[in-house]
């Protein structure tokens, strides 16, 4: 087998881990290291600059007219949060419901996951002889949205499943958190 010519200046894998690397090539990847994590560690440390008091912060100056404009956002943003609160509906979890009379548990495959994640959706295991509006109902009611669609299927195992799309204005992801899926 005639071999093959190498190209210059690539060393072949065993070549390579016995060339000896001298001891400022190793000081120069080392600093090339150290200044790649700090650059990566900026934004911690300008975060943990702000929450130390003016007096133990050396670099006041620079961050002053950040902090001031920042103050000036924060209540701006405050006065949005209630305008926002005033537009959404607020609907409250009925007392005295139990929504579990008609869902059984809610569905956690990973499939279910991501539609709640990316579609607000939520999938629910209900009793065989509920209706679409009774489904609506007990999660209206029970856990205080609104449910813009609800559409059911038939598994093979014979499982009702409800998939139950929640209005823009209500996350998919809360309720989730709130029945321990998350």
């Amino acid at each position: 087998m005639p071999k093959e010519p190498k190209e210059k200046g690539r060393l072949n894998p065993t070549e390579e881990s016995r060339q000896a690397i001298s001891e400022e090539e190793l000081d120069e990847m080392i600093d090339q290291s150290v200044n790649d994590m700090k650059s990566e560690g900026k934004a911690e440390e300008k975060s943990e600059e702000k929450e130390k008091p003016a007096e133990e912060n050396k670099e006041q100056p620079k961050d002053r007219p950040s902090e001031a404009k920042k103050e000036q956002k924060e209540p701006k943003k405050e006065a949005a949060k209630p305008e926002a609160a005033k537009k959404e509906p607020a609907m409250k979890v009925v007392e005295g419901y139990d929504p579990w009379k008609v869902l059984k548990y809610p569905h956690l495959a990973e499939k279910s996951m991501n539609m709640v994640e990316m579609e607000n959706k939520l999938i629910f295991i209900v009793r065989r002889d509920s209706s679409k509006g009774k489904i609506r109902e007990a999660v209206e009611k029970g856990f205080g949205v609104k449910v813009l669609a609800v559409n059911v299927t038939i598994t093979r195992k014979g499982h009702k499943k409800a998939y139950v799309k929640l209005a823009p204005d209500y996350s998919a992801a809360d309720i989730a958190t709130r029945l321990g899926m998350i």
